[in-house]
């Protein structure tokens, strides 16, 4: 088996890149998003790109980087309500849109992986998700057809893997990975800790290594939050 570790992003995606491919996207908001490998397609400067990702960014960090250099034509997503350029390309006609129920877009993912070309749900039945699919009847109650997704790429994130490309998500962050992982045609991991292979609890591993082709240690992540909350501090009580 060919080495699946590489050195730098790039390496990673070397050779699987093209115009007009669809990449899936894992992360949720800006949590658990493959930034190193955004980054490395940025540079690459593919175009024409169809993008499966629940969200789309923000203006200048995540996917928001590939909207700015104009890479993306495509966006399949459930929420994109974070970014305003998204906004104004998708208003304005140079970014084309399909939206999913967050639960749809999740299943069609898991179904595409699971080589499961289409199934049936009650989401979205009588609504503007239903136009132009096939609606069946099943004991009584309608259903609307939806199509599994598969990607050319996927490119995911981690918080730790090893050389076999087994990989652990952390908490929250786990969300759309592990399903994109499994659903496109080459798939490229980035991880925080790359570690030895046989130190992780096998018992704990969230994505098989028979998933990953290719597996690259991140260096600095920035981790950014999509909207700060905070409540004032409570006023100190008099000495």
């Amino acid at each position: 088996m060919a080495d699946k570790v590489q050195k730098t992003a790039v390496d990673a995606l070397a050779g699987h890149l093209f115009d007009g491919m669809t990449i899936m996207a894992g992360g949720f908001g800006l949590c658990g998003i493959p930034e190193t490998l955004i980054a490395a397609i940025r540079e690459a400067g593919t175009r024409d790109l169809t993008v499966v990702s629940n969200n789309a960014g923000i203006d200048g960090f995540g996917l928001g980087i590939l909207l700015e250099s104009g890479q993306i034509k495509k966006m399949i997503s459930s929420y994109v309500g974070e970014n305003k350029l998204f906004e104004r390309l998708y208003l304005s006609g140079e970014l084309e849109l399909e939206f999913n129920p967050q639960g749809t877009l999740a299943e069609r993912i898991r179904a595409g992986g699971a080589g499961i070309p289409a199934f049936y749900t009650k989401t979205g039945v009588g609504t503007l998700v239903a136009e132009g699919k096939e609606v069946r009847d099943f004991d009584g109650e309608l259903y609307v057809m939806e199509r599994g997704l598969v990607a050319d790429l996927s490119i995911v994130k981690a918080w730790k893997g090893d050389a076999e490309g087994n990989l652990v998500y952390r908490k929250t962050a786990r969300n759309f990975n592990p399903m994109m992982a499994t659903a496109g045609r080459f798939c490229v991991a980035e991880v925080e800790h790359l570690v030895p292979t046989g130190s992780l609890d096998k018992d704990n591993i969230h994505t098989p290594g028979i998933y990953v082709d290719r597996i690259v240690g991140g260096a600095k992540y920035e981790k950014r939050i999509e909207r700060v909350t905070t409540r004032p501090r409570e006023a100190k009580a008099d000495a």
